[in-house]
């Protein structure tokens, strides 16, 4: 196992850059899965990462020692607690982090199956929660509009929870190049709809596109929109964040699968 003890250490400068820099992991194609329930997942998810660094104080750790077990030693790196902590955004968890080649989604030539389109939403967190009820609800495909959050960044991952593993998540799609290949109806939420999510037929499969936090969906979207819904709310408030009506929508959808 290589130990490194060196901040001038080639290969921590350049897991530092990924940890602190959405940009670096763009431009690198690489992703930093920090801890163990992420890391977990990726091997769960059959995949295997091409470096795992764990520290000095966790080393011999029985969550760490687990995973260490179903992983090429040579790929394995000891970190000197003092540079571990200068990676991980995890309070208080297990120290391990993996580094993986970003997946890169692929645009199917005809969308005939369950998919999600995320028009601009821009909060990571957002993201990272529909995507993981997407994954949940048995959705494979999320297509990512420009303007949403990068879907690979750290505050994504940890509100995913894995769900990456799962999805074929097409990040910078167009209007154009997604409703072109569609051929399934597109719902989406709207206060001014005269129909209930829960009283639209749901059996067969869908396209659900959910919009900005603030603007919700786009202009071109709505155009393409089949069926708008609307989520009651007798309590009043005057309209649900995106993931939360997301769960709503996806999960009605299961729910009537399921009957």
């Amino acid at each position: 196992m290589k130990h490194i003890t060196s901040r001038d250490n080639a290969v921590f400068k350049h897991l530092k850059a990924l940890s602190g820099s959405t940009q670096q992991r763009r431009r690198a194609g690489q992703s930093v899965l920090d801890g163990v329930h992420l890391v977990a997942a990726y091997l769960d998810a059959g995949q295997t990462p091409d470096q795992i660094l764990v520290s000095e104080r966790h080393a011999a750790h029985p969550e760490v020692t687990v995973l260490l077990d179903r992983i090429d030693p040579q790929t394995v790196i000891l970190l000197a607690d003092n540079l571990f902590s200068q990676l991980t955004t995890v309070v208080n968890g297990v120290d391990l982090i993996a580094l993986i080649e970003t997946p890169e989604g692929h645009l199917p030539q005809v969308i005939d199956a369950d998919c999600v389109i995320l028009d601009g939403i821009q909060d990571a967190g957002n993201v990272g929660s529909i995507l993981r009820c997407a994954a949940a609800a048995g959705v494979r495909d999320v297509f990512m509009t420009a303007g949403c959050a990068f879907a690979w960044s750290a505050k994504t991952l940890r509100a995913a929870m894995g769900a990456h593993f799962h999805l074929n998540i097409v990040e910078h799609c167009t209007f154009e190049s997604v409703h072109l290949r569609i051929r399934v109806p597109l719902l989406a939420t709207s206060s001014h709809a005269k129909q209930a999510v829960f009283d639209v037929p749901l059996n067969s499969p869908v396209g659900w596109v959910f919009g900005n936090e603030g603007a919700g969906v786009s202009d071109a979207w709505l155009s393409a929109v089949t069926t708008p819904v609307t989520i009651p709310q007798p309590g009043g408030m005057e309209s649900l964040n995106v993931a939360a009506a997301a769960a709503v929508c996806l999960f009605e959808a299961v729910r009537q699968r399921r009957a």
